[in-house]
């Protein structure tokens, strides 16, 4: 079964089953400063998870591309991904735990004939903040799963979300096939951690939100989300035991074997780190998260500069990473569309700009006699060379490694990592995950800005981005210039006028073609489904908008404005506040 053959089948049966598919979002979230990138298919459905109504209805399937870095330094063996495609269905307060796993026993058995001699699952054990399910193992029981096939696990292993710090999350049951050479054993409460086991999919039952606090409120809306793996799932059903070894990877595979002028066998590690982050930076460039040294952009330099020091180590020397972006678009050009030039452009620039760099730092290295842990971290932490790298290019030119250097550079780049943990936790607080009273009204409080900058300035003026959290908002426009003290003021009263005659704020669900016909702002993309929602604040402002917002503009409080300034050419930034 190839790729295709695999999404279709999926989105088919549950279509089949009175699900609406769903287009994939963009890697790069919107509105929501909780996550740097779309980590599954429910985060960009958590407004909807939380009870805003969605156009579509209440059940709901897709294939949603996913970027996840929390395993960054996993990615190398046979089955660990930070791009993967996650197929996906929800129930929005509709079906319930039985309708979910019956239909993935379902899919699991009819429509791609697994072997259920090699099938078992896992089920929550509960703790203090949740009972055990036995709901979900009884279902299991009643399809004929034999109960030394159910094991019952802790929250590490059978709990799902929230996505960010806050939101919607709760027990989770999972599927796994026995991918050993062996018969699968017959016990899996005690072979669970066996890695012939791979877990192929994972039914969440949302009934909590986590809080602020870390309490688990019961959801209002029980909702299910489920995820299968499309990577993993692929190599399963065509008997591989390496993900790597299947149509979305061999192409690339083949590319650096030609590059290299070295054989995948034997040099796995390297093959599969330049294959899977180059696969993920073109996608990532693709929306809109482009190579920089903070937040998302962070994350794809390091992506690239990693598969380019695993270059350096297969001995390629020349630029490399356009090539590999060509053969990424043919494997995805029936189901994706890339915008070419410009990631082909963004990756070489970035791979010429670290090649200089890593030189550098290899020079650094070769004129040294002996390296510490504080040499080590350097040529980590300025010139992106791995310890490893580096420490077998010490080797190579005799230079000594002192003693306790390697454990020195650990304790350094533990205490880096935490500062990391440490900002990200600060600065990913909060958001529309969160769909917080206050969230709501400054989200409301952007589509008020938004049509008031268009009054004030023109309607060149369209929405280049926001990120929200619970203390403000921050806004970013199409305008060629600063704007003056002038226009600042006429915004802030144009909106606060709009507050004092609290106005409704009203939605309306309909077609696409209609939201254009009556002039809904928007970006009009393929993100939207063929129904969307429309928001107006009376005859103020009308938008395309998932949600969530206030009833009412007298909610808002004193809208103000604390800061324009540029975000990038032809772009600026506003940071505003309700008081």
């Amino acid at each position: 079964m190839n790729s295709q053959d695999l999404r279709n089948k999926f989105l088919n049966f549950f279509q089949k089953n009175g699900h609406k598919i769903i287009p994939s979002a963009s890697l790069v979230p919107e509105n929501d400063p909780t996550v740097l990138f779309t980590t599954a298919g429910m985060h960009p459905l958590v407004p909807f998870l939380l009870g805003e109504p969605h156009p579509l209805g209440t059940r709901l399937a897709s294939v949603q591309k996913c970027i996840r870095t929390d395993d960054i330094d996993e990615v190398g063996d046979n089955c660990h991904h930070t791009f993967f495609e996650m197929l996906g269905n929800w129930s929005l307060g509709d079906y319930w735990k039985k309708e979910a796993i019956c239909w993935s026993y379902e899919f699991l058995t009819k429509e791609l004939n697994i072997d259920i001699s090699r099938f078992a699952v896992s089920c929550f054990i509960g703790d203090q903040d949740a009972p055990k399910d036995d709901e979900s193992a009884k279902i299991w029981l009643s399809l004929g799963i034999p109960q030394n096939k159910i094991a019952f696990l802790p929250k590490k292993d059978n709990w799902w979300g929230p996505a960010g710090q806050t939101g919607p999350c709760g027990p989770d049951t999972e599927m796994f096939f026995w991918t050993g050479k062996l018969p699968a054993p017959d016990n899996f409460q005690e072979t669970h951690d066996d890695p012939s086991w791979v877990e192929l999919w994972n039914d969440v039952f949302m009934q909590y939100n986590k809080q602020d606090e870390g309490r688990f409120v019961a959801l209002k809306q029980k909702n299910v989300d489920t995820g299968m793996g499309l990577e993993r799932t692929l190599a399963v059903l065509n008997g591989f035991d390496d993900n790597y070894r299947t149509e979305l990877f061999t192409p690339i595979i083949e590319k650096i074997e030609e590059l290299s002028g070295k054989k995948y066998t034997g040099n796995e590690k390297e093959f599969r780190i330049i294959s899977d982050h180059i696969k993920a930076a073109v996608f990532a460039v693709n929306d809109g998260a482009l190579p920089s040294n903070k937040a998302a952009g962070y994350i794809i330099r390091r992506l690239i500069r990693r598969a380019i020091v695993q270059a350096n180590a297969l001995e390629i020397s020349e630029n490399f990473t356009g090539k590999l972006a060509k053969i990424v678009f043919e494997i995805y050009k029936d189901t994706y569309k890339f915008a070419e030039d410009k990631i082909i452009t963004e990756l070489e620039k970035e791979e010429t700009k670290f090649r200089k760099t890593l030189k550098a730092g290899l020079k650094l290295l070769t004129s040294k006699t002996e390296l510490y842990g504080e040499d080590l971290f350097n040529l980590y932490q300025s010139y992106g060379l791995p310890i490893e790298i580096a420490c077998e290019e010490a080797r190579k030119q005799n230079i000594l490694i002192k003693d306790d250097a390697v454990n020195q550079f650990k304790s350094l780049y533990e205490k880096h990592q935490e500062l990391s943990r440490t900002a990200s936790a600060g600065m990913f607080k909060g958001g529309l995950a969160d769909a917080g009273e206050q969230t709501k009204r400054l989200h409301t409080a952007a589509h008020l800005m938004l049509a008031a900058l268009r009054q004030v300035l023109g309607n060149h003026v369209l929405q280049k981005g926001s990120n929200i959290t619970p203390e403000r908002l921050r806004f970013d426009f199409s305008h060629p210039e600063k704007m003056t003290a002038e226009q600042i003021k006429q915004v802030e009263d144009l909106v606060n006028e709009q507050i004092k005659k609290n106005l409704p704020v009203d939605l309306k669900e309909m077609s696409l073609e209609d939201a254009k016909a009556c002039g809904a702002m928007g970006v009009f993309e393929s993100k939207y489904g063929e129904k969307v929602k429309v928001y107006s604040i009376g005859s103020f402002s009308n938008e395309i908008c998932g949600g969530p917002h206030a009833a009412r503009t007298g909610e808002l409080g004193h809208f103000k404005i604390i800061k324009e300034e540029s975000s990038s050419a032809g772009v600026r930034r506003i940071k505003a506040i309700l008081e």
